[in-house]
C-alpha cells in the first residue's frame, strides 16, 4: 500500500512539472505552437498594394499572416515613418518586403524595430545614408526609368510622377502579359519628385538586420548590376531570376513567395 501511494504521489508531481512546462511554453508563445511570422508588403513607385496578389494567395496558403502596407508615395522620411507606425501595430516577429522604392522605405522604417527578423527586397533600391533612389537608379547604365516618366505639376509646386503607359509594358513590365500590363499601367499609383529624389538618413536597418535580394535579371528600371551592386554591399542573400522584369513580384509571383518563405524560416527558425 505504501509502494502504490509513493507511486501515485510521484506521478502526480511529474505530472504537475509537466503541465507547469506546458504552461511556460504557452506563455512564451501566446498559448499556442509558436507562430509563424507575419509578412508585411511594401509596394514601390508606379504600382499598388494589388500586384502582391499572387504572392499574397500563396503565402496565406502556407499559413503565413499577410499584411500589405499602402505606400503614400509623397516622401521617403514621411513614407517611412507611416510604414513604421504600421509594424508597431503589429505582434510578434515580422518579415519586411519591399519592392523597388519600397526597398528604400523598408530600409528606414524597420531600423531599431527588434521585431523585423528580415528584410527581402525585390527588384529593390536598398540604400546608403545620403542616397535616393534617382541616385541609384542613375548609377550604373541600363535604366529606362528617365525617359519613361510622364509628370503632372501639383498646386503645391510639387510634381507627380508615373509611366508613360505606351511605355509600362516595355520598360516596366515586359514579362507580364500585355493586357495585364496595360491594367497595371492605368492603376499604377504615382510617386512625387521629392520622394524619389529625398536622400536616406541615418543607419539603414539592413546593416543591423538579415536580408535578402530578388535580382531581377532584365529589369530595365533597377538595373541588374545596381542591383547585384546593393545586394553584395549588404551582405544579403541572392537570388537571380533570369529573364524577369522590374515587376518580377507579378510575373513571377511563385518564385517570389518561396524566396519570402525561405527568409522567414532561415530568420525566426518555424517549421
Amino acid at each position: 500500500m505504501l509502494r502504490r501511494t509513493k507511486a501515485l504521489a510521484v506521478a502526480a508531481t511529474v505530472a504537475m512539472l509537466s503541465l507547469v512546462a506546458v504552461s511556460a511554453a504557452s506563455a512564451q508563445t501566446g498559448g499556442h505552437a509558436a507562430r509563424k511570422p507575419t509578412v508585411v508588403l511594401v509596394h514601390g513607385a508606379f504600382a499598388d498594394s494589388s500586384g502582391f496578389t499572387g504572392v499574397a494567395r500563396k503565402l496565406l496558403a502556407d499559413g503565413y499572416p499577410v499584411v500589405a502596407a499602402a505606400n503614400p508615395l509623397r516622401g521617403l522620411s514621411s513614407d517611412a515613418a507611416q510604414v513604421k507606425a504600421l509594424l508597431a501595430s503589429i505582434d510578434g516577429p515580422i518579415v519586411l518586403v519591399g519592392h523597388s522604392y519600397g526597398g528604400a522605405v523598408i530600409s528606414s522604417a524597420a531600423a531599431g524595430d527588434p521585431d523585423v527578423r528580415a528584410l527581402v527586397y525585390l527588384a529593390a533600391f536598398v540604400p546608403e545614408a545620403g542616397e535616393s533612389a534617382e541616385t541609384l537608379a542613375n548609377r550604373f547604365p541600363g535604366s529606362t526609368v528617365g525617359q519613361s516618366l510622364k509628370p503632372v505639376p501639383l498646386p503645391d509646386g510639387q510634381v507627380d510622377l508615373s509611366i508613360n503607359p505606351a511605355l509600362y509594358h516595355a520598360n516596366f513590365a515586359a514579362d507580364v502579359p500585355a493586357r495585364d500590363a496595360a491594367i497595371y499601367a492605368i492603376t499604377q499609383r504615382p510617386a512625387t519628385g521629392t520622394a524619389l529624389g529625398e536622400p536616406a538618413a541615418g543607419t539603414p536597418a539592413w546593416k543591423t538586420i538579415p536580408s535578402y535580394n530578388l535580382i531581377a535579371g532584365a529589369d530595365r528600371i533597377i538595373p541588374p548590376a545596381a542591383q547585384r551592386f546593393m545586394a553584395e554591399r549588404s551582405k544579403a542573400k541572392v537570388q537571380v531570376v533570369p529573364g524577369a522584369s522590374h515587376l518580377v513580384f507579378v510575373s513571377r509571383a511563385g518564385t517570389a513567395a518561396a524566396f519570402i518563405e525561405k527568409a522567414a524560416k532561415e530568420t525566426v527558425g518555424h517549421s
